[in-house]
């Protein structure tokens, strides 16, 4: 299951508009081939970063880090806000049954999640991992719980909602409803950051793509499946939180299990987050592209307080954003137009470095209907979503001026390697940690 999604909440199982039929099935398939890509990708670039890895030995420094730059400072923790602020509002949900919770509460909960998680997270990996175990199981029993009475309310008679009435086939609502279809799913390349300490990267790898992907899609289908059976399309996009909706109409007097089930499933992916970001934050600091400080360990817990505490911080300032669906456009803008340029590297070396061993060879058929999706899912949504998406291309370029003061500027003066130095000692001494490098430790 490392090599699936990031398991998003079940809130975000439905799609984000009723637009065209069979989001999720269509965003499986653009997933798919993605995870089938990378497959190669990383039996032939054995490196732990995945996509930024592979940027890196295609196209150079550069463009690896603007890719490094908008997980870093996008993706991560952009998707951590968007599943804390879920938590949130499903655990208020049940007090606020014909209404949506308030805004500022509902983000003050969630600052709460963050808080917790990261004090977890900086006092012991132990529990970090504990967590994590004892919450995927919470989120797998909510959703079999679904999926149960989901078939047998379909296996007596409950199909009237089935039906595409009244659906949007607008290219420009098609595009940005693939963001919230793929969201749901994002995270099939979480398994290609830590390639290096895989067991037979070139049998295990491309197989956990394989099962993973399609026990999340299987569950995902029949979890939408169920919610339709009693619920119609417009009381499942008016619902913020459908599971909630669903479990008060089929449960009965045991419907507060569901959003209890679910809020402890969001509880873990964000736990989820944190936890694998340090790997992430540590392979850029390899290739001396982010700050020294943030690869390094607690002394007395060691824990990478460094990373946990950046990512946390983070995090809460995307929270100032409510527009939850705002969020999930700025990540997926950012996502999947970096997983695209990942995807190229693919023909791109096939052309540049033909005699790279390959244990995987991918038809050069799949890279190419992949990227086409992704400049489906990236140019129309500029046209339909101005706003977010111009705030997606201002956060990505805000990379720029980053590289070339900090990484290509390499004669800088004194004052300003000087001032470095000083920070990440203060810093070192503040949170009581060490690294492997000895120029500006203790």
């Amino acid at each position: 299951m490392l090599a699936v999604s990031k398991n998003i909440s079940l809130g975000f199982i439905k799609r984000r508009k009723s637009v065209g039929k069979n989001i999720i099935e269509q965003s499986f398939i653009q997933f798919q081939i993605g995870a089938y890509c990378y497959a190669e990708l990383g039996t032939m670039i054995t490196k732990s970063g995945a996509d930024y890895a592979y940027i890196m030995e295609t196209f150079g420094p550069f463009m690896a880090f603007i890719r490094l730059w908008i997980e870093c400072m996008i993706v991560r923790p952009c998707s951590q806000a968007i599943v804390a602020l879920t938590f949130s509002t499903y655990v208020m949900k049940p007090f606020f049954p014909d209404c949506d919770p308030p805004e500022d509460s509902a983000r003050m909960l969630a600052v709460c999640c963050i808080l917790v998680l990261t004090f977890i997270n900086c006092w012991d990996v132990k529990w970090a991992t504990n967590v994590q175990d004892i919450f995927t199981y919470a989120k797998l029993l909510a959703l079999f719980l679904i999926i149960g009475v989901g078939a047998y309310l379909l296996c007596t008679g409950n199909v009237k909602y089935f039906t595409f009435d009244n659906t949007k086939a607008e290219v420009t609502s098609l595009a940005l409803s693939f963001y919230s279809g793929l969201f749901a799913y994002n995270g099939w390349n979480y398994l290609n950051f830590i390639i290096e300490e895989l067991q037979n990267p070139v049998k295990n790898l491309p197989r956990a793509i394989a099962i993973s992907c399609t026990l999340v899609t299987v569950v995902y289908v029949f979890a939408n499946i169920s919610f339709y059976t009693i619920l119609s399309p417009d009381e499942v996009l008016g619902s913020s939180a459908v599971a909630v909706t669903f479990a008060e109409r089929a449960f009965g007097m045991f419907a507060w299990t569901i959003p209890v089930f679910v809020a402890l499933s969001t509880f873990g992916a964000v736990n989820g987050i944190l936890l694998t970001s340090s790997r992430l934050f540590y392979a850029g600091a390899c290739e001396g592209q982010m700050p020294e400080i943030l690869t390094m360990i607690q002394i007395q817990r060691f824990t990478p307080t460094p990373a946990v505490l950046a990512m946390a911080l983070l995090s809460m300032l995307y929270l100032t954003v409510s527009d939850i669906f705002a969020l999930i456009n700025y990540v997926g803008f950012a996502t999947w137009l970096s997983i695209g340029v990942a995807v190229l590297c693919l023909p791109w070396l096939r052309w540049a470095q033909p005699n790279l061993p390959r244990p995987i060879r991918v038809p050069l058929v799949f890279p190419i209907i992949y990227l086409l999706a992704s400049l489906f899912v990236t140019v129309v949504p500029m046209y339909a979503s101005p706003v977010e998406t111009g705030y997606g291309v201002l956060m990505i370029l805000s990379s720029v001026p980053v590289y070339v003061v900090c990484i290509a500027w390499k004669n800088k003066p004194k004052w300003f390697r000087h001032g470095m130095v000083a920070l990440t000692r203060f810093l070192q001494k503040v949170l009581m940690v060490l690294g492997k490098t000895k120029s500006t430790q203790v």
